[in-house]
């Protein structure tokens, strides 16, 4: 049924956002109708088994691929945004990066007590924003019952810090 390399879509780009870093680029796989689609049919088979309610996912590109979950599995969709870009109320959480600190931001009442949450982002690399995504989630009563990324960075270890959590990826390196 699947048929593409998804990987072949990834461009890697050296030295970026700062030196020694290699960011994995996701805009030629969502330029391409073929591997979009497809990367989003196989996202959603990942976590065909989990029962939720919500998908919450953090800008950018988590914006994507998340709504496109949500659409495709009929759930409802929370956007996590950086500071100022959310009309009302918010909680927040600050956490680290490769590269720098940043915060992530959600309306305080973007998920019910009790609600069962899939966190859906492009890329797990230390695990630093999945992290936070989760604190969110409980800090506003909701249980993370799965996590979902298109890519993985593996080889920075970003699984030791979400042990004991349902942790999917597509595409690992």
């Amino acid at each position: 049924m699947f048929k593409l390399d998804l990987k072949r879509f990834i461009r890697d780009i050296p030295d970026f956002p700062q030196k020694g870093i290699v960011f994995r680029d996701i805009t030629p796989l969502l330029r391409n109708q073929e591997a979009f689609k497809e990367a989003i049919d196989r996202m959603c088979e990942l976590v065909f088994d989990r029962e939720f309610d919500l998908v919450v996912a953090p800008e950018a590109r988590g914006f994507i691929l998340g709504a496109a979950m949500a659409y495709k599995l009929g759930k409802g969709f929370v956007p996590v945004r950086k500071p100022g870009k959310l009309p009302y109320k918010t909680v927040y959480e600050e956490y680290q990066l490769e590269y720098g600190t940043e915060q992530l931001h959600i309306h305080e009442d973007a998920i019910e007590k009790g609600q069962k949450v899939l966190i859906v982002d492009d890329v797990l690399a230390t695990g630093g924003t999945a992290e936070a995504l989760i604190r969110l989630v409980k800090k506003l009563g909701g249980e993370v019952v799965s996590l979902a990324f298109l890519v993985e960075l593996s080889y920075l270890e970003p699984r030791k810090r979400l042990e004991g959590y349902d942790v999917k990826t597509l595409i690992v390196y």
